[in-house]
């Protein structure tokens, strides 16, 4: 295959450019204009980069690179036998779309996964200092791509293009390249990153209740709620609506009078002494507000030192000094009650600082002000709106991360829309961030659905119901007594023979994930009928790559309530009816049983903190009580709860044993004698 690049330049006063010149070579130069695109080896990866000048005349009119995609570059590439493209579909969210060729990759791709014979590749589009690269549809063997910085008139750039890696299953490719990718941002994994305490707890958001009506007496009532149906919310978040504003400007830092009469430090207050609720935060957008700060106002005045002017007249934080506008507001929150934000329109830089600032520059910019100021909030930041490359690779330490468009619990079709994109975003986004699967409604057509894809998300979990209109029995599976969430260890991914299907158009979309289990892992699989007919599916334990190895495993029915057992490599076969879904639970079969956990949980497994096996029994100590179970291919002649024989309480139907313990919050050791 030639190795020839070609390349388009689009200049100022609509002047542009063509050229052809071999890969890794001096490249092309005429007139005083040079470009060169060379691509390296770096630990097993291949960087993509360009080179680019253009010469300027002293005192004459010079026609540098225009704002709009000035450089578009096509590259020789390997055809793969497979292609799944994650674009954005607007400026700050991505879902995937399944090419059959270069030239069916949509516009906006930043992620691009390949599959071969035999290897998969993951190829990053990269955000540079100034500029970012973008895919878009390319020739029968050649990708094609384009740069922006959002800003005319530069005559220079030294950028990375893409980061390519290959490994020989699909996601070691992909990690292999966030893990280079991280290295060379200077950013955190998410391994690295700490998860704020609230969010290991269940939440409550007030956007779907309230809308931008939010006020005090709403707050208030739908916390005594929750207190009285006995639903511990620990964290509630104060969404859109709360702020002093005008025309979508920010006025104040102080909450509007007329819904917050008394600010938020008293209804903080109570509601802590009243209710499980210790943590409360509020929204606001990376500008302050959508439209960033009110000129003229006491707040301008207050903050000028730390704002921005651009060119077309907004006022926003600045990207060299707004960490002082973040640190000033987030402490003046914290005087008021508030211990964590949520800051949408991320990827809203371009609208933001378009012929202002290069658009990684003010990027960067803005997430390190941003994630310096919220030290006084112990890091404690929802980024949202955030999934342009630009803002993934520029925020140094924060954990949680929005991994999809909105919950929109009246759009016809939401919920298969919903799991596309959290699915197929968290293949990428996973590897930096624990992934924000978004809040949902617990009366709600889809409710269970919606609860089990957060049990296996992996990420925060938290409702917004109206007031009246809570269902703890949709909650339930999801937390412990106290609130607590059964988190699994990553966001839920899918399975490999699903990764370059559309699940709306055919099959099955299946998710996988781990959790500890005792000293060992567990995991499960999730599976969803999106398509409007009965759909077969299939899966084997190995399709979960970080399940503790094992010969067999038990497969648990989660919705059918049956177990039954699988060999490695060996595929269980299934259907599901349309819009159905499915939940199995696979743990690795050692000894003579193996403990379920809490059966009214999802994830219940993850309540097993340790297991001790020895001369015909097993000690399984739990996190709490409640209905217990386990498998095994033998009936237990004792069963001891916290030192108290229960067996005559055991009921079993084939491998399954339940028994049903009061639900408390203490510890359960549980005891199984078979000899």
């Amino acid at each position: 295959m030639s190795q020839t690049v070609r390349c388009e330049i689009q200049f100022q006063k609509g002047k542009h450019l063509y050229a052809e010149f071999p890969l890794n070579t001096s490249g092309f130069s005429k007139d005083g204009f040079h470009v060169q695109v060379t691509e390296e080896s770096q630990d097993g990866c291949r960087l993509g980069k360009i080179s680019l000048q253009i010469k300027n005349q002293s005192c004459r009119e010079n026609a540098n690179l225009a704002m709009e995609k000035p450089v578009k570059l096509w590259l020789p590439f390997q055809c793969p036998e497979k292609i799944t493209a994650m674009y954005l579909f607007n400026e700050w969210w991505t879902r995937p779309a399944f090419p059959k060729s270069f030239q069916e990759i949509p516009d906006r791709t930043q992620t691009v996964f390949f599959q071969y014979k035999n290897r998969y590749a993951c190829m990053v589009l990269m955000a540079g200092q100034a500029f970012k690269t973008l895919m878009t549809s390319g020739t029968d063997q050649e990708v094609c791509l384009e740069m922006s910085a959002c800003l005319g008139g530069q005559r220079a750039m030294e950028e990375p293009l893409y980061l390519l890696a290959e490994a020989p299953g699909l996601y070691e490719a992909i990690e292999k390249a966030f893990t280079w990718i991280a290295h060379y941002k200077g950013i955190r994994l998410r391994q690295e990153r700490r998860i704020p305490e609230m969010f290991r707890y269940l939440g409550w958001c007030s956007w779907d209740a309230f809308y931008t009506k939010v006020n005090e007496t709403g707050i208030r009532q739908k916390a005594e709620e929750l207190a009285e149906k006995d639903i511990p919310v620990r964290w509630m978040l104060i969404d859109d609506g709360w702020m002093t504003s005008q025309e979508e400007l920010l006025c104040d830092f102080a909450p509007d009078r007329e819904k917050f009469p008394n600010g938020f430090l008293q209804m903080t207050e109570d509601i802590r002494a009243k209710t499980d609720v210790r943590w409360f935060g509020v929204w606001h957008a990376l500008g302050g507000y959508w439209g960033g700060i009110a000129p003229g106002s006491v707040l301008e005045a207050k903050e000028a030192p730390y704002l921005y002017k651009t060119v077309n007249g907004k006022l926003l934080p600045s990207p060299l000094t707004g960490e002082g506008f973040y640190r000033d507001w987030y402490e003046a929150l914290n005087r008021e009650g508030i211990r964590f934000v949520k800051v949408d329109g991320q990827s809203a830089i371009p609208y933001y600082f378009e012929n202002s600032l290069p658009l990684c520059d003010a990027t960067r910019g803005m997430n390190q002000g941003l994630e310096s100021g919220a030290s006084r909030m112990d890091g404690a930041v929802i980024n949202c709106m955030g999934m342009a490359m630009e803002s993934i690779l520029a925020r140094p330490a924060s954990a949680i991360s929005r991994n999809s468009d909105d919950f929109c619990p009246d759009k016809e079709g939401g919920f298969a829309e919903h799991l596309l994109q959290n699915a197929y975003n968290s293949l990428y986004h996973n590897e930096l961030y624990c992934c924000d699967w978004d809040m949902f409604w617990t009366m709600h057509p889809d409710a269970i659905k919606h609860s089990l894809l957060r049990a296996i998300s992996g990420g925060p979990v938290y409702v917004s119901d109206k007031p009246g209109s809570t269902d703890p029995e949709v909650l339930k599976p999801l937390i412990y007594q106290d609130g607590e969430l059964l988190r699994m260890e990553r966001s839920a991914k899918p399975t490999v023979d699903c990764a370059f299907s559309d699940p709306l158009a055919e099959g099955v979309l299946k998710l996988h994930n781990v959790a500890p289990y005792g000293d060992r892992k567990g995991g499960g699989i999730a599976a969803f009928n999106l398509t409007g007919q009965r759909q077969g599916f299939s899966f084997q334990p190995s399709d979960i790559p970080e399940l503790a190895v094992a010969d067999t495993y038990w497969v648990y029915d989660y919705f059918g309530r049956k177990a039954f057992t699988l060999a490695r490599n060996e595929r269980y076969e299934g259907t599901l009816d349309a819009e159905g879904y499915g939940w199995f639970v696979v743990l690795p079969m050692e000894g003579t049983g193996t403990t379920l956990g809490l059966l009214d949980k999802f994830v219940g497994f993850t309540a097993v903190e340790s297991i001790c096996e020895q001369d015909g029994s097993l000690t399984a100590v739990l996190h709490e009580s409640g209905s217990i179970g386990w498998l095994s291919e033998k009936e237990p002649k004792h069963v001891w709860a916290n030192g108290v024989e229960v067996t005559a309480q055991v009921e079993h139907q084939g491998n399954l044993y339940v028994v049903d313990l009061p639900e408390t919050s203490h510890k359960l050791v549980l005891t199984l004698l078979w000899e």
